[in-house]
C-alpha cells in the first residue's frame, strides 16, 4: 500500500495519529482505512465491542495499531480509551474519523494545515449541513447542539457535532470526563473550551449514504435524552461556576488590581450614583447571610439593575477570610439589638447544643443583615463623596 511520503512526515513531524473508533462497520470499515493509510500509517482502530468481522478486518492491516475490548461500551468511552493508548505512546494529536464512511480521508491534509496555525485548539471538521443528502434529524441536531454550545461557552462553532476532529492530547490527558456515549464529544469541547483551548473548524466533506443502507448506532430517544441531560448540566455549570470564574479572572488577574479598581471606579460610562450604589450593593453582598451563593447573586443582580459588576464584585470581596470573624463578631453585636433580653454572648466554654446553636445563628442572621444593610450604606454614601472630590479636583485641575 503506497502511502504520501509528504504527508506522512507530517504526520511525523507533528507527532499525529488517526483513531477510528468502530463498531459493527465491517462493510465500510476497510475502505476507510485503506484511504486513511494513502496519507499515513500512523492509524490505531478501537474496536469497541464489535460482533461481526470487524476485528478480522483490522488485523488485515498489519501497519495498523489494534485496540479494542469484548463489551460495547459507547464511541465516547472508546476515544477516551484510545486518546490514553496514543498518548502513551507519544503521539501529540489525534485526528478522529467515524468509520462508516461519512468522511473522506482527502480533508485529511486540511487538518494539519489548520495545526500548523493553532498549535493550541479542537480543530473541527466543519460539514455543509445544507446539502439535500442530510437526513432531517442530523441537520436540526446539530443546530440545537450549536445553540447549546454557544451558550456553555461563548463560542461560535459551525459544527459541533461533527466526529471529524483534531484533539491535542496532553491537555486532554489532564481533564477527568464522566460521559461515555455520543455526548462525549459534546462535554470534550465544552471542558476543553472552559480550560481556555481553542475550538477552530476547517471545511470538510460528508456523505451521507441512503436511508435503507445506512448504518447508524445513534439511537434517537435514549441519545437526545442524555444530550439533553447533558447541556443542562453544564449550562448549570456555566451559571453557577464558569461566568463567575471568567469575570473574577477579568478583574483580579488579567490587569493589576488597582489598575482595573481605577479603570471602573473613575469611567464615564457610568453616573457617580450608579458607582456608589454598585459599591453599596457589593458590600452588602459580601456580609448578607447567603452562603456560598454570594458571588452568584451578586453577578445576576447587578446585570438586572444594571450596577457596575466589576465595583460589585470588588466590593462584595469585604469578606475574604482575614475580615471574617470581624464580620461575624459585629453580626453578633448587632443582633443582640434585635434580641433585646434574649441576646446571646458568644461563649466558646460551654457545650455546644442545638438550641445554643439556633439561638446564636437567629442572632446572627439578623445581626447580619443589619450590618450589610449599615456597611452597605456607608460605603456607598463614603464612595459617592470621594467621587464627588476627586472629580471637582481633576476639573479644578485641568
Amino acid at each position: 500500500m503506497t502511502v504520501s511520503a509528504t504527508y506522512n512526515e507530517k504526520f511525523e513531524n507533528h507527532k499525529v495519529c488517526v483513531i477510528i473508533p468502530t463498531y459493527n462497520n465491517e462493510k465500510s470499515l476497510a475502505g476507510v482505512i485503506t484511504d486513511v493509510a494513502a496519507f499515513t500509517n500512523h492509524i490505531i482502530v478501537i474496536n469497541d465491542g464489535s460482533t461481526d468481522n470487524t476485528d478480522s478486518i483490522i488485523r488485515s492491516f498489519s501497519f495498523v495499531q489494534p485496540i479494542g475490548y469484548e463489551k460495547n461500551a459507547g464511541k465516547g468511552w472508546a476515544l477516551r480509551t484510545a486518546f490514553r493508548y496514543a498518548y502513551s505512546k507519544g503521539y501529540q494529536y489525534a485526528i478522529t474519523i467515524d468509520s462508516d464512511g461519512q468522511h473522506f480521508a482527502k480533508d485529511l491534509p486540511a487538518f494539519l494545515n489548520k495545526l500548523e496555525e493553532e498549535k493550541h485548539a479542537i480543530i473541527i471538521g466543519a460539514r455543509n449541513m445544507d446539502q439535500a443528502s442530510v437526513p432531517g434529524g442530523s441537520s436540526f441536531g446539530y443546530k440545537v447542539s450549536n445553540f447549546w454550545f454557544k451558550l456553555e461557552t461563548g463560542i461560535d462553532c459551525p459544527d459541533t457535532q461533527s466526529g471529524y476532529r483534531l484533539y491535542p492530547l496532553e491537555p486532554l490527558s489532564r481533564m477527568h470526563f464522566f460521559t461515555h456515549k455520543y455526548e462525549f464529544e459534546i462535554e470534550v469541547l465544552v471542558r476543553a473550551a472552559w480550560k481556555g483551548l481553542h475550538v477552530v473548524s476547517v471545511p470538510v466533506t460528508v456523505y451521507y449514504a441512503p436511508k435503507e443502507v445506512r448504518v447508524s448506532h445513534f439511537r434517537p430517544y435514549t441519545d437526545f435524552a442524555r444530550i439533553g441531560l447533558l447541556n443542562t448540566f453544564l449550562v448549570l455549570i456555566t451559571v453557577i461556576y464558569i461566568k463567575p470564574r471568567n469575570l473574577f479572572r477579568s478583574i483580579f488577574i488579567k490587569k493589576n488590581f488597582r489598575q482595573k479598581l481605577n479603570e471602573h471606579l473613575f469611567n464615564s460610562a457610568h453616573s457617580d450614583h450608579v458607582k456608589s450604589l454598585s459599591v453599596a450593593f457589593g458590600v452588602f453582598m459580601g456580609i448578607v447571610p447567603v452562603w456560598g451563593f454570594q458571588l452568584l447573586l451578586a453577578i445576576s443582580l447587578s446585570i438586572l439593575f444594571k450596577l457596575n459588576k466589576p465595583l460589585v464584585i470588588i466590593a462584595a470581596n469585604i469578606s475574604i477570610p482575614p475580615m471574617i470573624p470581624f464580620i461575624i463578631y459585629l453580626s453578633y453585636k448587632t443582633g443582640a439589638f434585635w434580641m433585646g433580653a434574649h441576646a446571646m454572648q458568644l461563649d466558646f466554654s460551654r457545650a455546644i447544643t442545638l438550641e445554643y446553636i439556633t439561638k446564636n445563628l437567629q442572632q446572627y442572621i439578623f445581626g447580619s443583615i443589619s450590618l450589610a444593610i449599615i456597611a452597605g450604606a456607608f460605603f456607598g454614601i463614603l464612595t459617592f463623596i470621594l467621587l464627588k472630590f476627586f472629580n471637582r479636583k481633576s476639573i479644578l485641575a485641568g
